[in-house]
Formats: structure tokens, C-alpha cells, sequence
């Protein structure tokens, strides 16, 4: 069922793409040839003023065909023989449907859900965000020299910058303060894991089960969340760093947990796994958690996709820099896959449909964004072709053009073939 609906969704992003371009070739008068639902060799298909709509076999994807897109035509009603603002309207509005389908699921989500926003909840004693001088209560303004405007932004320039030194600014009863920020770096590592999480920002309950992953260890023994480990194996826990030192010690042998639940002592007996943890930057906050009404939330909405929008933007130069891995894309294969993820991470139906919402909403923004770049075969591509034409006064050549086309093309596909193979090789060694 999670696969079926993580499917559903992400076609549901695709169709919502090709919606827009198909409905604004419509509005200025260029003939849509075939709207078609998924890929493959067709099992069904009905000609409606002048478009074919068409079933295909395989269920994912969708394409919009239009007359003299990518061939030579006279007719009037063809994309070339079409104004420059027309053919720029009907290219950009494929990544704007997407947008508006994130603004109606984001908002959604955010109303019903909430929202973190940069505002401190929790510091943590003796760590790099206390050192630099935060306390709860402030908000972040800027990450080194980066304007933050949701908690994503902060973790997203924190990885990018590879945890080193940064100024980070922040704001408190209306004064701008500024602090360096020196991150605590852990590289990856295999370590023995019951699946819990801690509330780490928290000394006096580092302890305590924040959450336990579904299916784990921990859930296997019966570990709740809200439980608090006083001992491990006899040895007294009083502390995160204590839990931490006697799961390493003990390894991945079984061994006897003792918590506190409701006043009441109960025990557990499990044997940890190893996993491969990534590498990782110890700040030591936490941000605030809000639920807004409505109109909070269609901002907060529009907040968020502007701050998607930008990451995808800074992402070509952080990959060139090094900063960004190609293996950290995802594509079709990807997208799916974390969706599925996410929504069987939900307890009940209601919490999938909200995690739904937002994994769609989110990947809808990325889609939308992605096209938008001005690299050729993606809209943002044609988009730039059609402002150089406006500054030469004349469009490139046919010629010129389809090699220019066929090469970014030709990338396009290269680079989709080494992230499914990445994304595939994710699934497997997971």
C-alpha cells in the first residue's frame, strides 16, 4: 500500500507538471498533439479538439507534445511560430503548477500539522550553539553570510559548508548579535544501534526515549517512547554520553535495559544491531515547534518553497565546488523510495496522509524548481533560449539549436542513468 501510494503521489507531481504546460498552450492558442498519462506503448487514446489524450502501459510519468516544439511547422498554431512572452508562458508554467500544488499541500500540511520554525527552543550545555553565545528564545537570522528563513536552511548550509567555523547571527528582544559557530564534527562509523531517539538538548533528560523506531530492537522489548533508561546491563545511566559508553562497550551482545515508565520500573532484554551511521555536525539546539491557522500557515508555505527554490539554485555551484555530492540527487527511483519511506513511518492513516502531503509537497517544489534552471532539454533551458533570442533580436538557428538541445539532452540522460543506478544501489545496501 505504501509503495502504491508513494507511486500515486509522485506521478501526481508529473501530471500537475505537464497540466500547466498542456493548459497554457491551450490559453495562447498552441496545439497540444497528445496529452498523454504514463510511458510505454499505448493501450488507450481519444482525439479531442485536435489533442490525442492517451493511456500508456508503464504508470509513471506523463508527457505534453506540441505542434513544432521539436520539429519544423508552419502552421500558425505551432509553439515556433508562437510570440516570445507566449512560448516563455507556456514553458514556465509547468514548474509554476508545481509550485501552486506545493502551496496547497504545504499549507495543509503546516495548518493541521505546524511547523518548526528558527527560533530556539533548547540549547544544550557545554555545546557549540551555547559557546557561540545563543539561548533559548533567540532566532537565527543568517548561517555564514546566508539569510535563514526555516530550520532546513540552517542544517542544509551547515553540510555544505562541512561544519567549519561560521559567523551565525541571531536575533533577541530586537538586537542583531552575532557568534562563531564551531560545529562538532562525527564521521561515519558502524556502531551498535536499539533504535531509539534521545532528546539530546536536554541534560536532564538525555536519557529519555524520545522516539523508537518502528520495527526495531528497542520496539522489539518493548521500549516506549517517554521510557527513561536508568540502567544498562547493571551499570547506572544517568545521562546521554553513560547510554552512549555502555552500548559501545557492550557491542552488539544481548543485554538487559532498565527504564522508568509512569513511576514504574520495567525490563527489557535485546540485542542492538550494527549500522552504518552517516557523518554528522553536533550543533546542540532545538528549534520551536508552532501551530499556526490558515493564513500562518500559507505563508509559512511560501516561506518554505522559497527557501527549496534557492537551495535548488545554489545546488549546481555547490556540486561544482564540492561541497554537494551527485550522489546525493535523487530521481524518479529516489523519489519514490522516500516517499515510501516516509509515509510508513506513520502510526495511523491520518499521520500518513499528512506525511504524504508534505513529502509530495516538498519533492513537488524540487521537481518544479529543477526545471526551472537554464541548463538545455529542461524549461529553464528553453526559457534561457528564448531571452537570448530577445537580446539578439532573432532566434538561434534550427540548427544550432536542436544540437544545443540534443547535447543537454544527451546529459540529461547520462546523468539520469548514474542516479537511478545510484538510487537503486541506496535500496539495496540499506
Amino acid at each position: 500500500m505504501h509503495l502504491i501510494l508513494a507511486i500515486l503521489a509522485f506521478n501526481i507531481i508529473v501530471i500537475v507538471h505537464e497540466l500547466g504546460h498542456f493548459l497554457a498552450a491551450r490559453a495562447v492558442g498552441i496545439r497540444v498533439m497528445e496529452f498523454s498519462l504514463f510511458l510505454g506503448p499505448k493501450l488507450f487514446s481519444i482525439m479531442r479538439g485536435g489533442t490525442t489524450y492517451s493511456l500508456r502501459l508503464f504508470p509513471i510519468l506523463a508527457y505534453v507534445k506540441l505542434e513544432g516544439d521539436d520539429e519544423a511547422s508552419d502552421s500558425e498554431s505551432s509553439f515556433s511560430k508562437k510570440s516570445k512572452s507566449a512560448r516563455a508562458f507556456t514553458m514556465i508554467a509547468g514548474p509554476l503548477a508545481n509550485l501552486l500544488l506545493a502551496v496547497i499541500l504545504l499549507t495543509g500540511y503546516f495548518a493541521f500539522g505546524g511547523y518548526e520554525t528558527t527560533r530556539i527552543a533548547r540549547i544544550a550545555e557545554n555545546s557549540p550553539a551555547a559557546a557561540a553565545g545563543m539561548q533559548k528564545g533567540d532566532r537565527i537570522v543568517s548561517y555564514g553570510g546566508k539569510r535563514t528563513h526555516i530550520p532546513l536552511d540552517v542544517i542544509q548550509f551547515l553540510y555544505v559548508s562541512k561544519g567549519e567555523p561560521v559567523t551565525v547571527e541571531f536575533e533577541r528582544d530586537g538586537k542583531l548579535l552575532r557568534g562563531e559557530l564551531k560545529p562538532i564534527y562525527h564521521p561515519e562509523a558502524s556502531t551498535p544501534m536499539i533504535g531509539v531517539t534521545l532528546d539530546l538538548t536536554n541534560p536532564e533528560g538525555s536519557n529519555v526515549l524520545k522516539e523508537v523506531s518502528p520495527g526495531s530492537p528497542a520496539e522489539n522489548a518493548g521500549l516506549m517512547a517517554g521510557d527513561r533508561i536508568v540502567a544498562i546491563n547493571g551499570a547506572e545511566v544517568d545521562s546521554y554520553d553513560k547510554l552512549s559508553g555502555l552500548l559501545k562497550e557492550n557491542g552488539i551482545k544481548e543485554l538487559e535495559i532498565q527504564a522508568l515508565r509512569n513511576g514504574a520500573l520495567v525490563s527489557a532484554v535485546l540485542t542492538p544491531i550494527e549500522a552504518k551511521t552517516d557523518e554528522w555536525y553536533e550543533v546542540g539546539l532545538e528549534f520551536a515547534y508552532v501551530r499556526g491557522n490558515i493564513p500562518d500557515s500559507f505563508i509559512q508555505s511560501g516561506v518554505f518553497i522559497y527557501s527549496i527554490v534557492r537551495s535548488v539554485f545554489y545546488s549546481p555551484t555547490w556540486l561544482i565546488t564540492g561541497r554537494a555530492n551527485i550522489s546525493d540527487m535523487m530521481g524518479p527511483i529516489g523519489m519514490v523510495s522516500a516517499i515510501t519511506t516516509t509515509v510508513s513511518q506513520a502510526p495511523d492513516i491520518g499521520r500518513m496522509l499528512m506525511y504524504l502531503m508534505y513529502i509530495t509537497g516538498m519533492l513537488s517544489v524540487a521537481i518544479g524548481a529543477t526545471n526551472l534552471l537554464p541548463f538545455p532539454a529542461l524549461d529553464g533551458g528553453r526559457l534561457l533560449l528564448i531571452g537570448i533570442e530577445a537580446v539578439r533580436g532573432k532566434p538561434l538557428s534550427q540548427e544550432k539549436e536542436s544540437i544545443i538541445s540534443m547535447a543537454g539532452f544527451v546529459i540529461i540522460i547520462l546523468l539520469a542513468i548514474y542516479i537511478a543506478y545510484n538510487d537503486i544501489l541506496k535500496l539495496v545496501v540499506r
